[in-house]
């Protein structure tokens, strides 16, 4: 159902290069900077946007699990934050939408959030989600066992997208952006991307995201406060930065459309600032969610009111 009938190249023929073009511009466009200091880290991982989109547009047989779950237990109350499950609940409906399969995966004290965003985003079918127990004496076995699961699917797990999800720094303690250790209530969802099977992607927006390993560690260090001790090694394949991390979800989501115009109808039926938002209220009323800069319930992302994210949506799939 999913596969394509010709390279992709070929079945755009001349319009090749203006897809790639817009591609590169969407990366623009969702890596701004709202004052991270994260030019430096957009730069180094230029190009990341493309490099996802074409992995799953090629792939012939697509089956993507989306991970996020951002847990802050110095908010008031102690929650998950807003950014990630919007973009997962976004990248989930129009990847179904599209025919290709998903799963969700997170955390058991980011769970009920991040279900809350995905059934907010209007995706009616069952879909699996895999939750990893933050206690220690039984989260790596989870891993592992989930790890096994996927490889016996009768369609295996192509690609592994991580939405705003922390990782352990050089000494293996997971930080928040204030530097603070938040190891005790972080499953190591990270081990997933050991995988040699599987695609793994990254999106983030400060440097202690899973997949920004593939960033050398001076250049956060040197551009991201707090940088030398919440830089997170783990690596990937693909890595996408931008200024909020639920940008990358629309930009992927976009360029998806680019590449393959049989699935931009299924995509952008559901890709819009209604939807976006109603997905935002509904896990600050009923997650709860937190702004992960104020640290505490809002209708904000990351400290920005819900107009500049309307206004990332429109600019970015007017670009279709």
């Amino acid at each position: 159902m999913n596969k394509p009938s010709v390279k992709i190249g070929e079945r755009l023929k001349g319009k090749g290069q203006e897809i790639i073009d817009k591609i590169t511009q969407l990366e623009l466009i969702c890596g701004q900077d709202v004052g991270r200091g994260i030019q430096p880290l957009v730069e180094a991982t230029r190009g990341g946007l493309l490099k996802t989109a074409r992995s799953i547009a090629q792939h012939p047989a697509p089956h993507v699990a989306i991970m996020t779950g951002f847990f802050l237990p110095y908010g008031n109350p102690p929650a998950p934050e807003t950014d990630g499950p919007i973009g997962c609940a976004l990248l989930a409906a129009g990847l179904l939408r599209a025919g290709i399969p998903v799963r969700i995966v997170t955390d058991s004290l980011c769970f009920r959030t991040v279900k809350v965003a995905v059934q907010a985003a209007g995706i009616t079918a069952e879909i699996p989600f895999d939750i990893v127990p933050v206690e220690t004496t039984k989260n790596q076995q989870a891993v592992s066992s989930l790890l096994s699961l996927w490889e016996s699917l009768e369609t295996p797990i192509s690609h592994l997208i991580s939405i705003e999800r922390p990782g352990p720094s050089h000494d293996g303690i997971v930080r928040n952006m204030r530097g603070q250790d938040i190891t005790a209530y972080t499953a190591p969802l990270h081990l997933l991307f050991a995988s040699k099977n599987i695609i793994t992607v990254g999106i983030g927006d400060g440097g202690n995201e899973l997949g920004m390993g593939n960033i050398p560690q001076d250049i956060i260090r040197q551009h991201i406060r707090h940088g030398e001790k919440i830089a997170c090694i783990v690596s990937c394949d693909y890595l996408i930065v931008c200024g909020v991390s639920n940008w990358g979800a629309t930009g992927l989501l976009t360029a998806l459309s680019l590449l393959r115009p049989d699935w931009k109808l299924a995509i952008l039926s559901g890709l819009n600032s209604e939807t976006e938002f109603y997905i935002l209220e509904s896990i600050v009323k009923h997650g709860p969610a937190i702004d992960g800069i104020k640290g505490v319930p809002s209708l904000s992302v990351d400290n920005l009111p819900f107009k500049y994210h309307a206004h990332i949506m429109k600019v970015a799939t007017q670009l279709i």
